[in-house]
């Protein structure tokens, strides 16, 4: 296994950064009135989870670790409510709503495990 030099090599945070295209990609075709409101709070708490990933991979103590992933995890849950806000809006499909709810599922997943590992150090 390679040594991981960057944040960029974390499996959480490629996993991440797929999320954040796949949610732009997906706002592109919202209301124009819903620029400036829910495609903005989205993307937002979308390019959030990634840049708390990034800023807790550089952190040397433990405890800012976890503690930066932790607020990816709380922009990531923000991102999943905004996701079913704008399903049940109309703004999403149920098929675009499943492939990126489950993308954000994976990096749920990977982020609650990168804690654990933060912890064990």
């Amino acid at each position: 296994m390679d040594k991981i030099k960057s944040f960029t090599d974390l499996n959480v945070w490629k996993e991440g950064h797929k999320f954040v295209l796949l949610v732009y990609k997906l706002t592109e075709n919202f209301p124009t009135g819903e620029k400036f409101g829910l495609v903005n709070q989205l993307r937002r708490a979308a390019v959030s989870v990634t840049s708390n990933i990034s800023e807790g991979f550089s952190r040397g103590s433990r405890k800012e670790k976890i503690q930066f992933y932790r607020m990816a995890l709380g922009s990531l849950a923000e991102s999943q409510n905004q996701l079913i806000i704008s399903k049940d809006l109309g703004y999403l499909s149920e098929g675009a709503f499943k492939q990126v709810f489950e993308q954000s599922t994976v990096v749920t997943k990977l982020l609650l495990g990168t804690i654990k590992s933060a912890r064990s150090f």
